[in-house]
Formats: C-alpha cells, sequence, structure tokens
C-alpha cells in the first residue's frame, strides 16, 4: 500500500470532548503507523502541550504547534519556525483591550499571560502543560509564535477588526474557537506548514488525509487530497471546504473510526 500522511486536529477532531485521547484513537493509528504510514498532528496548541499525546501513542508523529507557526519532527528536532515580526507583536501586545481578555503569547518554549486564568488550564490536565504569569517587561515581542487573545467573542470581534484593519496581510488572523481569537504571521497557519512537512516526505498532497473541526483548520483540509470535516464543526468550515467529506462526532472517536473503514482495518 502506498504510504499517506495522516494529519489530524486535536481538540475538537482527535481528542474526545475530555480531551484525551480515545483507547480505540490509540489502537487505531498504531496499527496505521505499523504499516508504513506517517502520522502528523496539527493543533493551536503549544508544541510541549502537545507531547504528552505522542508519548502516549509511542509512535513516531510529526507536530504542526501553535497553528503551523513550528514544524517538530518525531525526534523534537525543530525543522521549521516562523516568528512574528517584534514591531508587530508589541503592537498586538499593547492593543487597548477590554479587562476580561486575556493576552497569552507563544514562545518556542513556553506560554506566557498576562493575568492568571485557573479556567484555561482545565484544557491542559492530560498534558500537565500550564502558563507562567509574566510582567509588563517580558512582554516585549521578540520570539512570539503567536497573540492569542481569549475572551468573549463580542469583545475579540472588536480586536479582530482593528488588528485587520491596521495591519491586513502581514498578519495570519483565525479563530480556534468561539473565544479564541489566534494571530501569527502573515502566511502562517496549518496549510503552510503541512506543505513543508509534504515536501519533507517527499509526497504529493494527493496523498494526505485531513481531519479538523475548526477556522483555524481550513488551509490544511484544502490542501490535503482528502479533507474530513467532523460532525461538530463550526457551521462555516464546510462551506469553506465544499469538498471534504462529513465524518461523525469528535466524542465518538469518528477520525478513528473513519481510518478502520478507509483502510480496512
Amino acid at each position: 500500500m502506498t504510504p499517506r500522511l495522516i494529519v489530524s486536529d486535536l481538540d475538537g477532531t482527535l481528542l474526545g470532548a475530555d480531551h484525551d485521547l480515545h483507547s480505540h484513537t490509540i489502537e487505531t493509528l498504531r496499527t496505521l503507523a505499523s504499516r508504513g504510514h506517517h502520522l502528523a498532528f496539527a493543533s493551536g496548541r503549544h508544541f510541549r502541550d502537545m507531547l504528552a499525546f505522542r508519548e502516549r501513542l509511542g509512535v513516531p508523529i510529526h507536530v504542526i504547534s501553535t497553528n503551523g507557526a513550528y514544524l517538530h519532527a518525531p525526534d523534537d528536532r525543530m525543522l521549521a519556525a516562523r516568528h512574528l515580526e517584534a514591531e508587530l507583536a508589541r503592537e498586538l501586545i499593547g492593543l487597548e483591550r477590554h479587562h476580561s481578555v486575556r493576552l497569552n503569547l507563544y514562545r518556542d518554549e513556553e506560554w506566557l499571560i498576562d493575568a492568571p486564568d485557573p479556567r484555561l488550564l482545565a484544557l491542559h490536565a492530560h498534558t500537565g502543560f500550564g502558563y507562567r504569569v509574566a510582567g509588563p517587561d517580558e512582554l516585549d515581542g521578540e520570539g512570539v509564535g503567536k497573540v492569542l487573545y481569549i475572551g468573549e467573542p463580542r469583545r475579540l470581534a472588536g480586536l479582530e477588526a482593528a488588528v485587520c484593519e491596521r495591519h491586513g496581510e502581514r498578519l495570519h488572523v483565525t479563530y480556534s474557537t468561539a473565544n479564541s481569537l489566534e494571530i501569527m504571521a502573515g502566511g502562517v497557519n496549518k496549510g503552510t506548514a503541512l506543505a513543508s512537512l509534504l515536501e519533507a516526505l517527499g509526497l504529493a498532497p494527493e496523498a494526505c488525509l485531513a481531519f479538523g473541526d475548526n477556522l483555524n483548520d481550513t488551509e490544511m483540509l484544502q490542501l490535503a487530497g482528502e479533507a474530513h470535516v467532523m460532525a461538530n464543526a463550526h457551521p462555516e468550515l464546510s462551506a469553506l471546504v465544499p469538498r471534504a467529506r462529513p465524518i461523525g462526532h469528535h466524542d465518538e472517536a469518528a477520525v478513528a473510526r473513519w481510518l478502520r473503514e478507509r483502510f480496512g482495518l
């Protein structure tokens, strides 16, 4: 069988509602790896926040993290990194926002936040990864893979409009959830990172199966030869990737179930 690259988003796609891997998913991905297929995770999460899932599987997995700002090999070598220009990052850090909106910065090795918000840590309970509260002097805009604003959708809409009006194509702006506005350097997204990975593996997009559920998965799904959208996906995603195949709900291990059918496992 011709080797394929199977790449999946994590939250809302490969992970269940408990933000963990189902045993059925683990078994399926291990079997596919043993048959010579390539595996990759693609997430808005920090690289360090994704390693626990890879370790659970115990097979080689490439990691596209921070919405495509970083690409790591299965042995943790950083294959690519695209940071925001420091000047732009500083503008985003200083952008006026409501006091309830949390500012987050993803750097190569850590997640910084402007004030404590314990509610955010529940998402990362299975990985042990967490933020570090940073003082104003540390928020200097250097080495930032993404700026993440977390808050009420109506608050984020105003920030999104201001950012797009001022900087346009110099930034890539997207959402991973309704309350998470994610901003990377222009041209940085899961799709461009996936293109780099496919080139490194010597594979064409037609040899790629991709799975996603939210707007930050758009470019990845548009590139993949076989694109799949979850039943719980953002309502606009199917229209953005009209050729994508709809599959089941993430909390029913739908990615694993479809892969078993697709590969006759």
